[in-house]
């Protein structure tokens, strides 16, 4: 450490280093234990970026030599999570003897197929694109870091100034490089500019990150949390300067009711930027996202772009900035969601045509990741929650960035652009407010990139539901249970829905077992109270931006004491078996026309609705009503919305209609013997093969089976199927249809 690195106290970080803890680490789960650390803090890095390095003395398994092993980040790992079999080996000689084979920065890219060729050991981690950036730097401990405030000095117009100063004011040796593609060319240029400036403590990569090492693993692990630090000090003071306004003051303020209109149109734009394929949304009205979009500055920023290779990778070269006024009618932004995102596709998909060459990779999605809405916020989509979640965090990053950009500057514009060097000329870069855009050829270099596509498809691929989102109402029991367990299987985001939310919360902790977290929620419901389905529905939307699929499978059946059927008990189980059934698909038929992409609904009726029986004539009555409601909704909410129906024999296994008094009952009626001692499993195991003795394959239906034919009918294998009844009663002779 410096001089001034050692007087001088974190004002911002902490120092989470436990010596403790650390003295029982061997090498690599010292690098672990260090890249955790750093990783535990987004203000340090985010997620997925950056990477970390060790040298390490190993042993050669083959030869028995002592051999200096480069231990670093795998391609696509965390910092914040991962684990020592995260990280990529290398012989730390092979790869420096790479040098030899390299062609110049126009072949670059074929370096990385020398990667594998100077594996140590039997790993198969895929080293990274940064891989050369660390090996070549002559340090036994590298942290490459991308620190709002490390890239906020790197994205400045008087950034290399500015570091100058921190430099003179903190006892630094920071060098600076302009702006490099992450690749093999950065590690040579890296290499050059260390040994060319004695004393070099760290590297501000221009318009990207930060460079920082030790001879320790501790030392590298102070040293970058204290430069961070400093910086963190050196802008906030800047920020401080009488007269400063962050992006030139505010514009227009945020609404109260920013959360409800936020909700009024989400569905809307997570449809609509789900147009080729469906995304998965989150919002957010954080402080830092209001003061940004609220601004004067907001929309020529957001224009301008990212700057960091690790942010626009997930947002997008751009967000979408939608020019609403927030003091007008919310139906006026509903207007302007389709207008802005015209406009959004038509220059990405100039931006691609400007720039792509032969052998790039086809256009991807042109439909925004990030889009910002003064006086409500900020909408972020990705693959899954958590991506979208990660996504909306990088554009916070971005946010910062140019926030910590503009108080470097102080209004005052700069003479000249830093960034500028061999990879890219002074007038291709953008500048505002003092913040530095990265050139948008050099933007589609790295998201489509060869190197990047390549990572892109070493993903595993999606399963069937991924980016759908499946609301299960019913789903605290029985067949709803295994629904929202299957859903969660096939890669669905589910929402549990139940009146009894102890029964749904439960359900949602196993389905977040098997999905993540992220991935479930649960809510409360009462299908025959329209604000509660309303509710229910809402909580969706907030949660993931919107619905796919539709399950039902909540319905009574009437008993008494004394066998009778009285007039108000009839009434209750048409309304929810029938009624209700209507009142959830027609609050639903708000967001599925709100979307304007394909979703499908499933209703549970049953054999019983063409089995005339005695003593259960409300029951088939209402699922006989079920059934055709099912047929007249298909036709209703055709075409982009297909709804069937199952129609189960009697699933006694978990279902909350065959509570133990009930069974007893049952059995008591069909002269099968019991006994009082047995439990509730026990004897409705009796009644449901009693059942199953009189159909066709002997089988209890298992709830389990209801859930298979319900996402069948739920999922893509079916999109030419609607208005349809799948049975699932074992084979019921009296159920086949005539």
């Amino acid at each position: 450490m410096t001089a001034g690195a050692t007087h001088t106290g974190l004002k911002f970080l902490e120092d989470r280093w436990d010596e403790a803890v650390a003295a029982n680490l061997d090498g690599p789960e010292l690098l672990r234990y260090r890249s955790n650390l750093l990783g535990s803090d987004l203000r340090i890095t985010n997620f997925g970026g950056g990477n970390t390095s060790s040298k390490l003395d190993q042993v050669d398994p083959v030869d028995g030599q002592t051999r200096q092993v480069l231990w670093v980040k795998g391609s696509g790992g965390d910092l914040g999570s991962i684990k020592r079999a995260g990280f990529a080996t290398l012989y730390l000689d092979k790869l420096l003897a790479l040098e030899k084979q390299y062609r110049g920065v126009e072949h670059e890219d074929e370096m990385v197929d020398f990667y594998p060729l100077c594996t140590f050991g039997n790993n198969p981690v895929a080293a990274s694109i940064d891989t050369s950036l660390h090996g070549y730097l002559p340090f036994p401990h590298v942290d490459h870091l991308h620190p709002d405030w490390g890239i906020a000095l790197a994205a400045s117009a008087n950034g290399k100034q500015k570091m100058e100063e921190f430099n003179a004011e903190f006892g630094h040796k920071l060098a600076w490089l302009p702006w490099q593609r992450p690749g093999f060319e950065l590690g040579m240029m890296l290499r050059k500019i260390v040994a060319e400036t004695p004393g070099c403590d760290g590297v501000v990569l221009g318009g990207h990150g930060l460079f920082t090492w030790g001879n320790t693993q501790r030392e590298s692990y102070l040293n970058t949390i204290t430069i961070i630090d400093q910086l963190g000090q050196f802008i906030e003071r800047h920020a401080a300067q009488p007269g400063y306004v962050a992006f030139g003051g505010a514009k227009s303020s945020s609404r109260e009711d920013r959360r409800e209109v936020a909700l009024s149109v989400f569905a809307q734009l997570r449809g609509a930027v789900s147009r080729r394929q469906r995304w998965i949304g989150s919002f957010t009205d954080l402080p830092q996202v209001l003061d940004f979009v609220n601004s004067q500055h907001a929309a020529p920023l957001a224009h301008l772009g990212t700057s960091c290779p690790d942010h626009f990778i997930r947002t997008k070269i751009r967000p979408m900035f939608i020019d609403w006024d927030p003091a007008g009618d919310p139906a006026a932004l509903k207007r302007l969601i389709d207008s802005s995102l015209e406009t959004y596709r038509a220059e990405y998909a100039e931006y691609y045509k400007a720039h792509a060459l032969p052998d790039s990779p086809a256009m991807r999605d042109a439909s925004p990741t990030v889009v910002l809405i003064p006086g409500v916020g900020m909408f972020s989509f990705g693959k899954n929650k958590t991506e979208s979640r990660i996504t909306g965090e990088f554009y916070i990053n971005a946010i910062g960035v140019m926030k910590g950009a503009g108080a470097l500057g102080g209004g005052v514009t700069a003479p000249g652009i830093p960034q500028a060097g061999p990879a890219a000329s002074a007038d291709q870069f953008k500048t505002y407010a003092n913040y530095v855009a990265l050139p948008a050829s050099e933007a589609f270099r790295i998201e489509y990139w060869k190197l990047e596509e390549a990572k892109i498809r070493r993903q595993p691929p999606e399963k069937e539901l991924s980016r759908r989102i499946a609301l299960v109402v019913g789903g605290g029991s029985g067949i709803g249970r295994e629904v929202a367990l299957l859903a969660a299987e096939r890669g669905a985001h589910v929402v549990v829905a139940d009146r009894d939310v102890k029964g749904a919360e439960a359900v949602a902790a196993e389905t977040a077992a098997i999905a993540g977290k992220e991935a479930v929620a649960w809510t409360s419901i009462d299908i025959r109270d329209r604000k509660a389905i309303r509710a229910a529905l809402d909580a969706t939307v907030e949660k993931f931006g919107g619905i796919d699929i539709l399950i039902n499978t909540a319905a009574i059946f009437p008993s008494s004491p004394d066998g009778i059927i009285n007039d108000s008990l009839w009434a209750l189980t048409l309304e929810v078996n029938v009624t209700a059934n209507h009142l959830l698909t027609d609050e639903a038929a708000r967001i599925f026309n709100a979307q304007g992409i394909d979703a499908s609904v499933v209703l549970t009726s049953s054999a019983n609705a063409v089995v005339a029986k005695r003593g259960s004539e409300a029951y088939d009555v209402s699922k006989a009503a079920l059934s055709h409601l099912v047929r007249e909704l298909a036709v209703g909410m055709a075409p982009r919305v297909r709804v069937n129906g199952i129609s189960p024999a009697t699933v006694v296994k978990g279902s909350t209609m065959f509570p133990r008094d009930r069974v007893i009952a049952s059995l008591k009626k069909y002269g099968l013997p019991f006994q009082e001692s047995m439990t509730d499993d026990e004897l409705r195991n009796e009644l449901a093969l009693f059942y199953a003795k009189r159909t066709l394959t002997h089988q209890p239906i298992d709830p389990k089976d209801c859930a298979q034919a319900i996402m069948f009918l739920a999922g893509p294998l079916t999109r030419c199927t609607t208005g349809h009844m799948i049975p699932v009663d074992g084979g019921l002779v009296e159920a086949f249809l005539r």
